[in-house]
């Protein structure tokens, strides 16, 4: 979910950002009264493609929220798997990267690079050196300045490709200094219908102002997943609504006769939650540490380093059994994810990581019924969804489960991109689902 991922909060004693806090609080649990809703696209005007690029094919890159990898074949979405199957097809699914959560993911999709490499390591984090938190549906996310990498759309465009976004973590951001050509502030008021019109617009533009690249995102799937769980009616609903969707897409676009390639893919998948298995997260003095618990991952900030140590060895005493405690710089390398590869501290300094799909609970917050965030390697539910049709793309093709970080050198291929900053995603992994 882009801005609702509940997470509980324990209390963040830097009194300058109290009412932030107050106001995400009230966010995620829907007490606070919405805002007025941007629905304006904002068009950076004097952009044109160059010579060189109105030769290329187009790209749009689709990302369905918490679209488990088995949905298709569960919910029979009878659009999904007819591309599906005559394109290609990870149908065992795709890994997030970890944590599987969906700014992490999203974000690690358009850099091709694990979230300690590109800073977004949860929904919300403390950064310890900055002294600021970054918070979902809060102006931290249109500051460029918390996003690493070069992400598709900058890439594109910084080389003379014009891009767009219709949705997409840090979209709204001058990450790495640079914006979409054509993009709109996040808000969830336009039907799938309406998403498939704005493409069919943006791709009947001018040969010198039509994007190559284009993000498009949807929310229902994964809201569907978190309030009723991955075997709700709900939920099956909301994937149904996903397949007539793409075939609007499908259906708007075609007459165009443009050589468009099309990738569908999902940042996580989704797991029910039993009550029994919610875990209380120990109390911690919260003078000495700003403790962020998503549920499936918890973070834990010192305030003053020189207090890590003794609570690590404190908490590692207490009754832990359905939790691992590991300091920061020594989660599993497998994860990607320890102070090794982030020097930001932005992960944490203690991190609690449940055992299975036990469920971290704190502060007082009743869990969803649905829920991610746990590792794909050994939570087969957390898997995501991957698959791709176009003029470059083989028919017919089933592959085995990948990263996601290595869909980034392949859009980058298809569009024939030069990448010159270092990633995690190999080409090499999906150079192959291409048409010599």
């Amino acid at each position: 979910m882009l801005f609702g991922d509940a997470l509980s909060l324990h209390k963040f004693n830097f009194m300058k950002k109290f009412s932030l806090w107050i106001c995400l609080f009230l966010f995620v649990f829907g007490f606070a009264q919405k805002p007025e809703v941007d629905t304006a696209q904002v068009v950076f005007q004097g952009r044109v493609n160059i010579k060189e690029t109105l030769k290329k094919p187009y790209v749009i890159f689709i990302s369905v929220d918490g679209f488990r990898y088995d949905y298709i074949k569960k919910y029979k979405a009878k659009t999904l798997q007819k591309l599906a199957k005559n394109g290609v097809w990870a149908k065992k699914g795709m890994y997030p990267s970890y944590p599987s959560i969906t700014f992490p993911n999203h974000y690690s999709l358009v850099t091709g690079m694990y979230p300690s490499h590109h800073g977004l390591v949860d929904n919300v984090f403390y950064d310890p050196n900055r002294d600021e938190a970054y918070i979902i549906g809060s102006k931290t996310i249109v500051d460029g300045s918390w996003y690493g990498g070069l992400p598709l759309w900058g890439l594109a465009e910084t080389q003379g490709m014009r891009a767009a976004s219709l949705f997409w973590v840090g979209s709204e951001s001058d990450a790495a200094g640079v914006r979409p050509t054509y993009y709109y502030h996040y808000h969830e008021n336009f039907s799938g219908k309406d998403k498939a019109k704005i493409i069919k617009n943006w791709l009947q533009l001018p040969e010198e102002q039509r994007p190559h690249f284009i993000t498009l995102y949807f929310p229902e799937v994964d809201h569907a997943g978190h309030t009723f769980g991955p075997d709700a009616k709900e939920t099956k609903e909301a994937v149904h609504y996903i397949d007539n969707a793409i075939q609007d897409l499908v259906n708007e676009v075609e007459p165009l006769n443009l050589p468009i390639n099309f990738i569908f893919v999902s940042d996580h998948g989704m797991i029910r939650i039993d009550p029994k298995n919610h875990v209380p997260l120990p109390e911690i003095d919260e003078n000495k540490f700003v403790v962020l618990n998503s549920g499936t991952i918890t973070h834990i900030y010192a305030r003053n380093t020189a207090d890590i140590q003794a609570e690590y060895e404190r908490l590692k005493k207490l009754p832990h059994k359905d939790y691992d405690i590991y300091l920061a710089s020594e989660v599993p390398q497998e994860l990607h994810y320890s102070s090794r590869e982030d020097k930001t501290r932005r992960i944490g300094d203690i991190i609690f990581i449940p055992h299975g799909e036990k469920y971290l609970v704190g502060g007082g917050r009743k869990p969803p019924v649905g829920a991610h965030g746990y590792n794909p390697r050994k939570i087969p539910e957390m898997k995501a969804t991957f698959f791709a049709w176009g003029p470059n793309f083989k028919s017919s093709e089933k592959i085995e489960s990948f990263e996601n970080v290595n869909i980034y050198p392949l859009i980058a291929k298809i569009l024939n991109l030069k990448i010159d900053t270092k990633i995690d995603g190999d080409i090499s992994v999906l150079e192959n689902t291409l048409k010599k």
